[in-house]
Parts: structure tokens; C-alpha cells; sequence
């Protein structure tokens, strides 16, 4: 059976990417920063928001307690429009912090809106050497800064990806948004490692201003809404290669929260499913054909299985398949992130995953979608 074929084929070539980003996340070397290391490297903290006052007090503080000189740091607010009194809060703190915090409205520009027109607007006005990013909803720790500090001065790398974990999941839907986000996380970090870089997160990543401008910005993808970090990610990789580093450390890890509706969580994957389309990279277009391809033939699976056009053992034994895949991989992931314990939230998400993959990647392709209180579309 043709299907049938073509199923074990898509499994094994999935096996093969997921278990060879596993051997590669193995040897990512873990930077341990030592006690005594001085940073000297002027850093900017440059945090894109949009209708976040719920949210930047907590990291605010965060930033308030770092463990670096407060000669060598400034943070630059870049607000998108908010509508819920986000800037007022920032510059309400800035009046009795004891750092430097500066606030900045796009609005006081013309013409100047969404989150590549707030990264680039810190990128300019930045005046540390390396720009370190997050999003207004995270938590960092108080060595965050640090460990970037430690892996730029002795790598030099141009380009650090870091590592993104969910806290605060109470329930059984944030618990599997966790463990999915971990394989997200895991594979960006592998793909660095065989220097084949496909994905990072926008919530932890640095690089400078030089590296920024020199790989052209966002430009030739400035009217895609989404992707802003892996599309930089992709160009630097293509003019340096080998010149990005992930940064695999636990007190690097920034945290931030999981989508709480059903909602909420679909119109997010659909804004990041939304960019695959544009992606120039073959490695990259591999890679999100192959995940697609396996999940919509074990989709096809349980339409033959009820047809009786499939034996039950075949359609066993090929889920059973993609679950020790994942497993074995993520079992190292979660480790790492210091969640192991939630590994076997694996089992329900399997029963969600596939359609999950395919209804998010179809409408991803329609590039149509509400992001905080946006209506976006892209071409």
C-alpha cells in the first residue's frame, strides 16, 4: 500500500532529524560562568512591547536586581502603540529606579509600528555593544546578563540564541503547551550546534548593532508581522557561518507564560506558522516539510484504520514510533529546562498534536490571523 509506504518513509526520515538534533543538543557545551569573571562587555536590554502593564513590573524588578555593573547597562522600552497604560508604568518606574531605563513611544514617530519597527528603533538608539532581547511578559534571573556577558567575551560568537522555558503551568493544557515548546527550544538549539540554524526565540537572544546592520535588518521580509528573530537568525547565518552560539546555561533561561484559551494558543501558532512560507533556508524547508508531512500521514492513518484499510497493529506500531522519537528526545530537553517531571504530559499531547500541526500550518498559509488586538495578514 502506497500510503502505507510512504508513512514508515516520513517516520524514518523524522527519526533520523529528531535523533540527530538530540546527539547534536548532547554536545552543545554548557557555559559555566566562573566566579570570578569580570564582564566588560556595555550591554543593552532592548524589550518591544505592546499592552503589557500586566505584565513588566515583575520584570522591571528583575532587570532593577541583575548581577552586572550598572555602568556597563541600560534598557530601552520600545512601546508599540499600547492601549492599556504600558508606557505611563515603565516611565512611572524609571523615577525611582536606580538604573538606566529609557522609555520610548513609537508613536512619536510617524509611521512606525509593529515589533521589527520596535527592534530596530532599540537597535538604533542602543548604545551598549552587545543588544540583549526579551518580551515584556517574561522573568529573567538576576545572572541572566551575566551568562551572555561570559559566552560573548570568550566565543565572540555574532549571533546567541538562549533558552525560553513556561512557568507557572497549573493545568493539564499549559503542561503540554510546556513540553511542546520544549521540542521548539531543543531543536533551535540543536540546529545551532550542526550549524544549520533553523529557529530561535525573540523572548532571549543577543547580538550587536554592527551584526544587525550588516545583515540588512528585517529588510525583505518587513511586511511579514511574525519571524522577526528567526529571519536575522537565518541572514546572519548565511554571511557568517559558524558565528552563532546557544547559549546552554540554566541561569539563562528566561521564562514566561503559556497561552491560557485555546484561543489565544492557536492564533500565536498561527502567527509563527504564518512566516514558514517565506523562509529562504532549504534546511529550514526540510525540516518544517518533514514534521507536516509525518503528522498528516499518521492523520491519514486513523481515516484508513477506521475504514479497515489499514491493519490495527500497522497503525499502532507506527504512533507508538513517533512517541519513543519525541521521547527520547525530549527527555534531554526537559532536563535540561529542569522539567522532567513533566515528560509524560507527551501522552495527551500526542492525541492533540497532529491535528493541531495541520490545522495551524493551513491556516498559517491563509496569513490572516489577531495578534493583541490586531488584525494581521500576510502576503
Amino acid at each position: 500500500m502506497l500510503i502505507l509506504f510512504l508513512l514508515l518513509l516520513s517516520l524514518a526520515a523524522y527519526g533520523w532529524l529528531i535523533l540527530r538534533c538530540r546527539q547534536a543538543w548532547k554536545k552543545i557545551p554548557s557555559t559555566d560562568t566562573p566566579a570570578g569573571f569580570r564582564p566588560a562587555t556595555a550591554i543593552s536590554v532592548i524589550i518591544p512591547v505592546r499592552n503589557e502593564a500586566a505584565n513588566m513590573l515583575p520584570l522591571l524588578q528583575d532587570l532593577a536586581t541583575q548581577v552586572y555593573p550598572q555602568q556597563l547597562l541600560e534598557v530601552l522600552i520600545i512601546d508599540d502603540h499600547s492601549e492599556d497604560g504600558t508606557a505611563e508604568l515603565v516611565e512611572e518606574f524609571i523615577l525611582s529606579a536606580g538604573m538606566v531605563i529609557k522609555s520610548i513611544r513609537l508613536n512619536s514617530y510617524v509611521k512606525l509600528y509593529g515589533k521589527k519597527a520596535a527592534v530596530a528603533k532599540g537597535v538604533e538608539l542602543a548604545q551598549g555593544e552587545l543588544l540583549v532581547f526579551t518580551d515584556g511578559d517574561c522573568r529573567v534571573g538576576p545572572e541572566w546578563l551575566r551568562q551572555f556577558a561570559y559566552l560573548y567575551q570568550t566565543q565572540q560568537p555574532y549571533f546567541i540564541s538562549g533558552p525560553v522555558c513556561f512557568h507557572h503551568t497549573y493545568t493539564l493544557f499549559e503542561r503540554m503547551q510546556l513540553v511542546e515548546f520544549a521540542a521548539l527550544i531543543g531543536v533551535g538549539g540543536a540546529s545551532i550546534r550542526l550549524q544549520k540554524p533553523n529557529m530561535c526565540n525573540g523572548a532571549n537572544l543577543a547580538y550587536t548593532k554592527a551584526i544587525f546592520e550588516a545583515a540588512g535588518g528585517f529588510s525583505g521580509n518587513e511586511s511579514i508581522a511574525s519571524g522577526d528573530d528567526e529571519f536575522l537568525l537565518h541572514k546572519v547565518s548565511k554571511l557568517y557561518p559558524g558565528k552563532i552560539a546557544f547559549l546552554k546555561n540554566n541561569k539563562a533561561i528566561v521564562y514566561t507564560c503559556a497561552r491560557k484559551s485555546l484561543a489565544s494558543f492557536l492564533s500565536q501558532r498561527v502567527r509563527w506558522a504564518s512566516k514558514w512560507k517565506a523562509y529562504q533556508s532549504i534546511n529550514v524547508q526540510v525540516m518544517a516539510a518533514v514534521v507536516f508531512v509525518v503528522n498528516l500521514l499518521l492523520f491519514a492513518a486513523v481515516v484508513l484504520l477506521w475504514l479497515g484499510r489499514l491493519p490495527l497493529l500497522w497503525f499502532i506500531a507506527a504512533y507508538v514510533a513517533k512517541f519513543a522519537i519525541d521521547f527520547i528526545f525530549l527527555e534531554r530537553i526537559l532536563t535540561f529546562l529542569g522539567r522532567r517531571r513533566y515528560l509524560w504530559y507527551m501522552l495527551p499531547l500526542q492525541c492533540v498534536y497532529i491535528p493541531y500541526v495541520i490545522c495551524t500550518a493551513v491556516a498559517g498559509l491563509a496569513g490572516r490571523y489577531r495578534w493583541k488586538g490586531r488584525i494581521i495578514r500576510t502576503p
